[in-house]
């Protein structure tokens, strides 16, 4: 198993992946890998790595520039994060969440927030703030990770590529 950043031709594996990890998912609203598609339209997909074996792409994370109210340097937004669902509880999205913070720590940024299982991002250093949040998700499943910056606070806002626009 390689991770890698992911090549233009690797676009349509990216999406095949993210709409199988997600097809279950009672959380998911079935467009996270339209996400990706209007990142990537965008230029604004930061780092986007996949994970490859031998049966080709079978993960993948993203992460993208967010703007945090008040924070100090550059901050991210990781996902979506995606595990073909036959290779899921592998450790392959770990490997991506790792190498991907790996490369945000190389990059000087302040740090990362995240929406998701509090249990599992929290294995990474994740932590939940009540004086972090974003529009349209519980407090308790967004956290944060500081970097190279201090505690964060406010309202997280996201590219408009996760809410249905390619703007930038």
């Amino acid at each position: 198993m390689i991770i890698r950043p992911e090549t233009p031709a690797d676009a349509e594996a990216i999406s095949a992946v993210t709409q199988a990890a997600f097809l279950e998912a009672e959380h998911s609203d079935q467009t996270e890998h339209l996400i990706i598609d209007r990142l990537r339209a965008a230029d604004a997909l930061s780092i986007s790595l996949v994970a490859e074996d031998s049966e080709g792409i079978v993960g993948h994370i993203a992460f993208s520039h967010v703007r945090v109210e008040h924070g100090e340097g550059s901050w991210y937004g990781l996902g979506p994060l995606s595990v073909a669902p036959d290779r899921q509880g592998q450790g392959i999205g770990s490997r991506l969440v790792k190498a991907g913070l790996d490369m945000l720590e190389r990059m000087q940024a302040a740090g990362c927030v995240v929406a998701g299982d509090p249990d599992y991002y929290g294995r990474f250093g994740f932590l939940n703030s009540e004086a972090l949040n974003t529009d349209g998700i519980p407090n308790e499943y967004f956290m944060f990770l500081s970097l190279h910056g201090s505690k964060p606070s406010g309202i997280v806002h996201y590219h408009p590529g996760f809410y249905g626009d390619v703007g930038t």
